[in-house]
């Protein structure tokens, strides 16, 4: 074991080097602050990486009241980080980092290259112009006697910097980094940690043999979705186990609290939500002929067979166009389960709001600060993840400088 000399100690450690975290050693470092990023990974950003697979989606572009609202119980909180780093914000960084951007026809807001690789690369070569360290494979364990605590290739070694930041993450994708074994150390000092539950996560539907065999991993595309009274439009997936995708994940915290509550929840899916029912109906009155059933419905109400198929796991359609019109701007889906962290996006659940105060430190621990998935707040994908996670990077950094400067 060897105890770091305090003449190369950081003035600021940062465990944790996801979006929050480096974000965080960005802004000490521009702040004339001494940073050291430690990350128990061999690499950073993996979790960043794995959402650049399919795109990027760094924020979204509609108006901040909306925006907002996707925070649900922690928007006032969230409101401040937004105020210090803004959508506008984020896309400026991006830029300067040489990455041109471009909103989407959903509003969300992407790099043009729609990979995480190019942005990661060219953020580490400003973090090391910054003079920021990082040392992967280092494990943070705690405290001891006061220090921090890192279970490294070489043995443990104990430093003391005068603040930390930990942005740890939360509980989803544990094999990219993001496993909350720092729970029971941070309630052995007093922190109040929520318990970790699933967030933008799929759900059990007990589909027909048929349905799951012909049509899983096939997206819905075009739909709306409605849970107690609030209807989302998009993409849901078909999968084995049930449905998930972004409409889906959209309303997955409300759908997931009923299922706590209830066991079950109630989903229902409008096929053509383009078209209102009393003019469905019209459609619906057209004579069927010798077209079968599926040929019908695809002609008349410009229905696709995954759709069709949906219609038939409410049991046998009905005969009449006013009630088939119904049954497909009103498709009834039972949601029995939830899938578990393990094949989560994120997680709801971590280091309860009112244990830090408005600059992120723990009111428990003064001089560590915390940002990112690691406090109890959630958000649907769509760029909202990522930007109250850099957000929050910035806020913590802000208050660490401050709070040092102040000493």
């Amino acid at each position: 074991m060897t105890d770091a000399p305090s003449s190369i100690s950081p003035t600021v450690a940062v465990i944790g080097a996801g979006p929050a975290g480096l974000m965080a050693a960005e802004r000490l470092a521009q702040a004339g602050l001494r940073v050291t990023v430690h990350e128990r990974m061999p690499s950073v950003a993996r979790k960043f990486l794995m959402a650049g697979r399919g795109g990027l989606n760094l924020t979204h572009s509609e108006p901040l009241e909306p925006f907002l609202d996707r925070y649900g119980p922690a928007r006032d909180r969230i409101s401040g980080w937004l105020d210090a780093f803004s959508p506008a914000d984020l896309t400026a960084w991006v830029e300067g980092l040489g990455q041109e951007t471009f909103v989407g026809s959903s509003g969300r807001v992407f790099p043009k290259v729609m990979k995480a690789s190019p942005l990661l690369r060219a953020w580490l070569a400003r973090l090391e112009g910054l003079g920021v360290e990082i040392r992967t494979r280092s494990r943070w364990t705690g405290w001891t006697d006061g220090a921090l605590s890192f279970d490294t290739p070489e043995g443990e070694t104990l430093e003391r910097p005068e603040a930390v930041v930990l942005a740890l993450g939360g509980a989803s994708w544990a094999k990219l980094g993001s496993d909350a074994a720092w729970v029971p150390g941070l309630e052995e000092a007093g922190v109040a940690v929520a318990p970790f539950r699933p967030s933008n996560v799929g759900f059990d539907v007990a589909w027909s043999p048929l349905l799951r065999e012909r049509f899983a991993g096939r997206p819905v595309k075009g739909v709306a979705l409605t849970h107690a009274g609030r209807t989302v439009r998009g993409e849901a997936m078909i999968a084995a186990y049930g449905i998930e995708g972004g409409a889906i994940y959209a309303l997955s915290a409300d759908l997931r609290d009923a299922i706590e509550r209830e066991g079950k929840a109630e989903l229902t899916l409008d096929l053509r939500p383009d078209i209102s029912r009393p003019a469905l109906t019209q459609k619906l009155l057209k004579p069927r002929g010798k077209d079968s059933l599926s040929n019908w419905l695809r002609k008349t109400a410009h229905l696709d067979p995954i759709a069709i198929a949906l219609l038939h796991e409410g049991g046998p359609l009905p005969t009449e166009p006013g009630p088939l019109a119904a049954r497909i701007k009103g498709v009834s889906l039972a949601l029995t389960g939830v899938q578990g962290l393990s094949r989560a996006i994120s997680s709801a659940g971590g280091v309860v709001l009112n244990a830090v105060d408005e600059h992120l430190m723990l009111k428990a621990r003064p001089g560590v600060f915390v940002a990112g998935e690691m406090l109890d707040w959630e958000a649907p994908t769509g760029g909202y993840l990522l930007q109250a996670s850099f957000a929050s990077g910035v806020v913590a950094a802000k208050g660490a400088a401050n709070w040092l400067q102040a000493r």
